[in-house]
């Protein structure tokens, strides 16, 4: 059965008229927004088990936030004493935003300003393609993610998200087209899902593509978090803070849990998310995002079709301002749980299970990309809990934007910066 949540007005109003002036910020968010390491929690969270030592020993920004349970926050560390070899594939890259491996060894790679590109498998960085469709890039806005489609060896369909200009402002778009036979351009090109509203500059555009399972193509939305805007992700008539789910044609599935519902725009598979910039299918075929909370808050969930995550009505984070968020609490009655949170939080960007051969001690393993707090973090999870968290590639201190598994079982990492680098973790020799 399906659950709505509908909000009374004055709750709507109190959200928007007490937010601070400036709700959210940008994934690169000055350190001196967060305590120091090492500096001891004040709130401690649910008992763990009498082993665990959690890796995160910081103060909590909300510090009178109580976990739901115990080992949703602050998990246990652990180690997989696994040797790798990290190997730089290609520099130069233009602030890349994601990383598809392709089936012969090469990789697709998009970059914030609008340029798609191939590196080739000894790492030299193809000329843009001819073809993408224009991107606003302005804040967090450009070209997003890229996807394969699962028939691409026969098809060579790619799909993309991106900030879409449009008429008075931007919105996130998907957009597919077919890959030419030597890899210089995209031919058939057509936007096959325009999000709404438009706004004149939407801080928070998501997004992420993974297909499903069943072949639908799954797309994550963020939200502007402003005083106006940021009770859109509780609003059916508006795509922002919400998972869509289409068709590969770009039409709406008719078994999606909104579709006939008046006011509902049919894209819609869940709600109440803040901004989204991970996701995956495990190898259950569950879908699992990682959300960008506020000050504290950054979250895990596990998506089911028609749920409603909370999202600015439930949360444990606080405003960058350190104020509270007004009208929010971190448990209510219709509302899903996380399945993990982090605070201080690690701005995730890209998510990874690993399902290959070369590294058995990860097999099942969630891996996410660190942008603030610059590493690979590995999530060991045990049917629907986190139960033990890793930190990777903390010596390198780069920002993490995306992690994708290559044909060779490799785990492959982009680097946000202006001259990023294209990473290959691959079993030490």
């Amino acid at each position: 059965m399906q659950m709505r949540v509908v909000l009374a007005l004055p709750v709507l109003a109190g959200l928007m008229a007490a937010c601070a002036p400036r709700t959210d910020a940008p994934d690169s968010a000055p350190a001196e927004t967060q305590p120091t390491a090492g500096t001891p929690a004040t709130q401690p969270p649910a008992a763990q088990s009498a082993d665990c030592t959690p890796l995160e020993t910081r103060a909590a920004n909300a510090t009178s936030a109580q976990p739901a349970f115990a080992g949703q926050t602050r998990g246990c560390g652990v180690n997989s004493n696994v040797a790798y070899d990290v190997a730089v594939v290609a520099r130069g890259l233009q602030k890349p935003w994601s990383v598809e491996p392709l089936p012969d060894g090469r990789f697709l790679v998009t970059e914030k300003a609008g340029q798609m590109r191939i590196v080739s498998a000894a790492g030299q960085v193809g000329a843009p393609i001819a073809g993408v469709t224009p991107v606003d890039p302005r804040g967090q806005g450009g070209l997003l993610d890229a996807a394969l489609s699962p028939r691409f060896a026969t098809d060579r369909t790619v799909f993309w998200s991106f900030t879409e200009p449009r008429e008075g402002g931007n919105g996130t778009s998907v957009a597919r087209g077919v890959l030419s036979a030597d890899g210089s351009r995209l031919e058939q090109v057509r936007v096959i899902l325009r999000t709404r509203p438009t706004y004149a500059n939407n801080m928070h555009f998501g997004s992420r593509l993974a297909f499903g399972p069943d072949g639908m193509l799954y797309v994550t939305m963020g939200e502007r978090s402003d005083p106006q805007t940021r009770p859109q992700a509780q609003q059916m008539g508006s795509h922002l803070g919400k998972t869509l789910r289409i068709n590969p044609d770009g039409s709406v599935p008719r078994d999606n849990p909104f579709v006939g519902q008046s006011g509902a725009l049919p894209e819609i598979f869940s709600t109440g998310h803040r901004n989204i910039q991970s996701a995956a299918f495990d190898g259950q075929g569950r879908f699992w995002i990682v959300e960008h909370g506020p000050r504290g808050g950054d979250e895990v969930n596990l998506v089911q079709a028609g749920k409603n995550y909370g999202w600015p009505i439930t949360t444990y984070g606080i405003e960058y301002s350190g104020q509270a968020i007004t009208g929010a609490s971190t448990q209510r009655e219709g509302f899903e749980q996380p399945v993990y949170y982090w605070d201080p939080v690690i701005a995730p960007s890209g998510a990874q299970f690993y399902t290959g051969t070369a590294f058995p001690a990860w097999r099942g393993s969630l891996f996410i990309g660190g942008l603030r707090e610059m590493r690979l973090v590995r999530l060991v999870i045990q049917g629907n809990r986190v139960t033990g968290e890793e930190h990777l590639l903390t010596d390198r201190r780069k920002r993490i934007r995306d992690v994708r598994q290559g044909p060779d079982g490799a785990l492959y990492v982009i680097t946000d910066e202006d001259s990023a680098e294209l990473w290959r973790i691959a079993p030490r020799s």
